[in-house]
C-alpha cells in the first residue's frame, strides 16, 4: 500500500478526479449477466473517474450504439483467434445451452491470459508512464481468471484494483441429483483454484480485492485480506426499475423471475407454495423459461394460483412483479442475486435460501432467509416462510418497503460507482483507512 498523502497533498487531490484504465473483457450494454454488469460498471465510473475502458472485439459494435468514441472513450482489442474457438469448445463440453456452466468459465479462464497479454502490448508504454493513476480489472468475475496485468502494474508502481470478483461456491449437499442435470461435474474440483496457475501472484501484485459474496472471501489468502474489500458486483439502473409495487389487497402473491433450471429450484417452490395456493391464500406467477418447463407445468397442474408468463419485454417484468408483495428466488447455488436486487428495487420482500450471493444481501429487516439443507427440508422451510408471509400482509409490506430503501441508498450503479471512489482514494493514499462500502448482512 503507498504511504497517506499529506493533509496538503490530500486536499489538493480531492478536486482531481483519477485517471482510470478500467479493463473489462466482458462490457456489453446490449447483453446480460456478467458482460451487462461489465458494462454499467464502467460507465458507472466515469461519473466518479475519467475513465477509458478496454474491452473485447465483440462488444465494439454496442459500445459505439451507445456513443462512446472508439480511441478516446474505449479500445476493443480482438483476441477472437483464440476467444472464439475457446467458446465453441466450451459449448460442447457443456452439452446443452442452460448447463455446465462451470466449464465455460474453465476454458475462458484458460484463455483469458491472452487478453491480458494484448492489453500490455497497447497500453503497457501509457502505464509506466504514469499516464494512468489505476488499473481496475473488472471483469472476468471469476477468480479463477488470472493474467500477468497486475505484476506489471505493480513494477510500474500503478495500483492495481481486482473485482469484484464472485465464484467458489460449492455445490451443496443434498442436491446431487440437480448438480447432474445442471453438468456441474467440474465443480467438484473446485479446490483446486487456490492452486490454478499464476493466480497467487496476481493475487499479491493486487493494491486491491473486491470480493462479491462471503464464498469468494474464503478463497483469498489470510495474508491479504487486509486489502480485501466486499463490494456485491450487481446494482440497479435506476432509469430501468422505477416503478414500486403497489400490489391489491387480499392473498398474498409471489413471484419468480429467471431460467427454469434445477439450480433455481423452482419444483421445491411449486410445492412449497401448493397448499396456500389450494387454499386460495396465495398466488405464484412464474417469470421465464427453460428446459424445465414441462415438467414444472405437469408439477403445478390443477393449482389455478400458479400462472406461468414465459419470457416477458423488461417493462411486461416490471408490471407482473409490481402487482406481488414478495420476490421468491430459492436458488440453491447462485453466485449474485442480481434477480433479488430487482425485485427488492420495486418494493418486493425477498424469500431466499441462506446459500450464496443472495445471502448476503437479504437481511432480517428486508427478507426471509431459509436454512438449505435438503430438497425435502428446504422445501418444508419455504412453506413456512410462505405461510409466514401470507399472515401477515403489514410486516411483508415493512419489509418491502425496507427493501427498497435498501437498495437506493447502496445498490444502484450510481452509488456503486461513488463507493468504488472511496475505494480508488484509499489505494491512492487520500484516505488512511480501508474503506467498508456495504456491510455484510
Amino acid at each position: 500500500m503507498q504511504q497517506a498523502a499529506s493533509p496538503d497533498a490530500a486536499n489538493s487531490g480531492a478536486a482531481h478526479r483519477p485517471r482510470v484504465l478500467v479493463i473489462a473483457e466482458a462490457a456489453n450494454p446490449e447483453w446480460v449477466s456478467v458482460p451487462l454488469i461489465g458494462w454499467s460498471l464502467a460507465e458507472a465510473l466515469r461519473g466518479v473517474a475519467d475513465v477509458h475502458l478496454v474491452t473485447q472485439i465483440r462488444n465494439r459494435d454496442a459500445i459505439l450504439r451507445k456513443g462512446w468514441g472508439e480511441g478516446t472513450d474505449f479500445t476493443a482489442i480482438d483476441t477472437e483467434a483464440i476467444a472464439a474457438p475457446a467458446w465453441k469448445l466450451s459449448q460442447i463440453l457443456r452439452m446443452g445451452e442452460s448447463r455446465g456452466w462451470t466449464i465455460v468459465q474453465a476454458v475462458n479462464s484458460l484463455t483469458y491470459p491472452w487478453f491480458e497479454r494484448k492489453v500490455w502490448q497497447r497500453f503497457g508504454p501509457a502505464i509506466q508512464r504514469g499516464d494512468y493513476d489505476i488499473v481496475h480489472r473488472i471483469t472476468p468475475l471469476s477468480p479463477a481468471a488470472t493474467g500477468s496485468l497486475a505484476a506489471k502494474c505493480r513494477k510500474a508502481g500503478v495500483p492495481f484494483v481486482l473485482g469484484p470478483l464472485n465464484g467458489g461456491v460449492p455445490w451443496p449437499k443434498g442436491f446431487e441429483a440437480e448438480q447432474k442435470q445442471e453438468g456441474e461435474w467440474l465443480s467438484r474440483f473446485r479446490g483446486l483454484l487456490k492452486v490454478f496457475p499464476g493466480r497467487a501472484k496476481m493475487l499479491q501484485a493486487c493494491t486491491a480485492i473486491l470480493y462479491a459474496s462471503k464464498f469468494t472471501r474464503r478463497d483469498i489468502p489470510e495474508a491479504l485480506l487486509d486489502r480485501a474489500i466486499y463490494l456485491p458486483e450487481n446494482a440497479i439502473d435506476p432509469a430501468r426499475f422505477f416503478r414500486e409495487a403497489a400490489p391489491e389487497p387480499g392473498l398474498l402473491k409471489a413471484c419468480f423471475i429467471g431460467r427454469f433450471v434445477p439450480l433455481k429450484g423452482l419444483g421445491m417452490l411449486i410445492d412449497a407454495a401448493r397448499p396456500l395456493v389450494e387454499a386460495g391464500r396465495l398466488e405464484l406467477h412464474l417469470v421465464g423459461d427453460g428446459p424445465l418447463t414441462p415438467a414444472l407445468k405437469e408439477q403445478a397442474k390443477g393449482l389455478v394460483g400458479i400462472h406461468f408468463h414465459g419470457w416477458l419485454k423488461h417493462e411486461q417484468v416490471q408490471d407482473v412483479a409490481a402487482a406481488c408483495h414478495v420476490l421468491a428466488f430459492p436458488s440453491i447455488r447462485e453466485f449474485g442475486g442480481g434477480a433479488v436486487l430487482e425485485g427488492m428495487a420495486l418494493g418486493l420482500a425477498p424469500l431466499v435460501v441462506d446459500y450464496g450471493g443472495p445471502a448476503d444481501l437479504v437481511t432480517p429487516e428486508v427478507g426471509i432467509k431459509v436454512p438449505l439443507t435438503d430438497r425435502a427440508g428446504t422445501t418444508a422451510a419455504l412453506r413456512a416462510a410462505l405461510q409466514t408471509l401470507a399472515a401477515d400482509p403489514a410486516a411483508t409490506a415493512r419489509m418491502g418497503q425496507a427493501a427498497r430503501k435498501l437498495v437506493t441508498e447502496l445498490f444502484t450503479w450510481p452509488r456503486r460507482a461513488e463507493q468504488i471512489a472511496t475505494i480508488y482514494d484509499w489505494v491512492l493514499g487520500r484516505r488512511p483507512t480501508r474503506p467498508e462500502p456495504i456491510p455484510h448482512s
